[in-house]
Formats: C-alpha cells, sequence, structure tokens
C-alpha cells in the first residue's frame, strides 16, 4: 500500500494504531480491496513521491473491504458524485501497524536486487496506491529491513 508522507505516514499509522485506507479511485485497486485483501493479511507500508521512494513498516488488514464512506462526503478530497451509498462504487479497508522495519528499503535497493525481480511496484508505470506483492517479494523486502517474516 502506498501513501505520500505528507498525506499520511508510517509515523501517523503508528500514533494513530489503525485506519481506514479510503480515497482509492482505481477499479483495479478497489478490486483488490474488495475481494482479495482479508482480515490478516499483511501489507508493505511504501512511502511513494518522496526522495528516496521506500518501504517503512509492515502492517495488516484489520477489517476487510467495505465501502468507503469518503466517495458521499462533498467536504471530502475524495468526494465521487456519481456514487451514493445504495450502490457504493468504491472501497476501503482497515489497516494497523505490525513491525517498522529497522532499516528502510529504497526503492533503487528493491530494484537492484534480483530477488525482486517481477515485482510490480518495480514494474515500469505501476502507480497503483494498492498493489499484490507475492510472498517471496514480501520476505525479501523484510529481510532487507532487518525484519525476519516468521516472527510477524
Amino acid at each position: 500500500m502506498k501513501s505520500e508522507p505528507d498525506a499520511y505516514s508510517w509515523e501517523q499509522l503508528l500514533a494513530d494504531g489503525s485506519t481506514h485506507w479510503d480515497g482509492v479511485r482505481n477499479y483495479q485497486a478497489r478490486n483488490l480491496m474488495r475481494d482479495d485483501m482479508k482480515e490478516g493479511d499483511l501489507v508493505l507500508f511504501y512511502h511513494s513521491n518522496c526522495k528516496p521512494p521506500h518501504v517503512a513498516g509492515v502492517a495488516q488488514v484489520c477489517k476487510e473491504g467495505y465501502p468507503d464512506f469518503s466517495a458521499w462526503d462533498v467536504d471530502s478530497n475524495y468526494y465521487d458524485p456519481k456514487t451514493d451509498s445504495e450502490e457504493p462504487t468504491w472501497m476501503m479497508v482497515d489497516i494497523e501497524p505490525v513491525a517498522t522495519l529497522s532499516t528502510t528499503v529504497e526503492l533503487p535497493d528493491m530494484r537492484a536486487n534480483p530477488a525482486l525481480e517481477g515485482m510490480a511496484l518495480l514494474q515500469r508505470f505501476q502507480r497503483l496506491s494498492v498493489q499484490p506483492v507475492g510472498e517471496e517479494h514480501f520476505a525479501e523486502v523484510c529481510r532487507m529491513g532487518g525484519l525476519d517474516t516468521a516472527t510477524i
């Protein structure tokens, strides 16, 4: 899951204890949250649009997909006049922090790691805020950040 640090950071998630992942307005990312993300699933928390972009921690899904209420809030940055609560278009999940990486895993280091070949995040033109990560890639990113996945 990607977030710009000035919009919502890993540190903010730690302070909040949990959050809803609202404002996703891409159908592919929405489908991942609605259909694939299950309670207890682990996610990499990635800071984008910063120098350098990096994975800061591991979170987990603590509430499965449900309608994104920000789509109906006219005061929200994520308001969508084409959807309503009777037939919601947009979904979100809740996440909570699990572990902070002892070393952030920077995008250039991930690109240089052959064990991460094929990882969606590293593909050209991947801009989704929610992307699937295979078990092997997840474990490798955690290893690079000093976290043993057997302990989480």
